[in-house]
């Protein structure tokens, strides 16, 4: 089995969040960047416990973006890939992504894909099911697990009110949240060997050069205002306030 693992370059919870000058990109000047979580906690780690199920599974990590990616590219590694592919490119959108990952899969090969449920800067949740799209292959989204027995996945999501329980054979897609695997953090031994695993720079194929959106401006929400106290048995006042001043009724 060969198993590809789309991995993102994501600020840190605790980053200040600040834009350039024309508040058209994210100003990156003293940030720290990291695996999104939903790819490594669960996406990564359950590939790696299926290569250790499974020993002769290739396990290969592929990301998006620039240099700067590398470090987590080989963070990554070194919690179990085999080997990783940067597609050089800086994109702005879902598309760019999945079509520079799908001619990456058109070539390589691949039986089965991990992304997670979505990354904690932009929340898209996009590039699964596009990627899916794209590969013409099955695609499961917001799975808490995955169970393999040699020809049939398993994949268990949640849904409103309940779970649901899929079965497909392998090409799949498969999107991953909390409940498929359990963190896990390099030990030295990954740590040291990630310094000399392949990490191949891939050329952007020609239909991800040109973004099909632009951006025009990133804004910062509004900040909260105050909190209004009403005493008890105040009806009349909340409802005052919440059709005069907040609004919503």
């Amino acid at each position: 089995m060969k198993i590809l693992v789309c991995i993102s370059k994501t600020a840190d919870t605790t980053a200040k969040i600040a834009f350039t000058p024309d508040q058209k990109s994210f100003l990156e000047t003293g940030v720290q960047f990291i695996i999104n979580p939903y790819d490594e906690w669960y996406a990564l780690v359950r590939a790696v416990e299926l290569k250790e199920q499974y020993p002769d599974t290739v396990l290969h990590l592929i990301t998006v973006g620039g240099a700067d990616a590398e470090p987590i590219l080989r963070k990554a590694l070194a919690i179990g890939g085999d080997a990783a592919f940067r597609v050089d490119l800086q994109p702005i959108s879902i598309e760019q992504v999945a079509l520079s990952i799908a001619a990456h899969v058109k070539q390589e090969g691949y039986d089965l894909i991990f992304t997670g449920k979505e990354t904690i800067d932009y929340n898209g949740s996009g590039v699964g099911g596009y990627l899916a799209g794209l590969l013409d292959w099955p695609f499961v989204s917001l799975a808490t697990r995955f169970d393999y027995n040699g020809q049939t996945a398993t994949v268990e999501r949640e849904i409103e009110g309940g779970r649901e329980i899929c079965e497909a054979s392998l090409p799949l897609v498969v999107s991953c949240q909390k409940g498929m695997a359990e963190q896990r953090i390099p030990n030295m031994r990954g740590i040291m060997a990630a310094r000399t695993k392949p990490l191949q720079v891939l050329a952007a194929p020609p239909e991800a050069q040109q973004p099909a959106i632009s951006i025009d401006h990133f804004a910062l929400p509004p900040k909260k205002s105050g909190v209004h106290l009403i005493e008890p048995g105040n009806e009349e006042e909340l409802v005052r306030l919440l059709h005069e001043e907040a609004k919503v009724i």
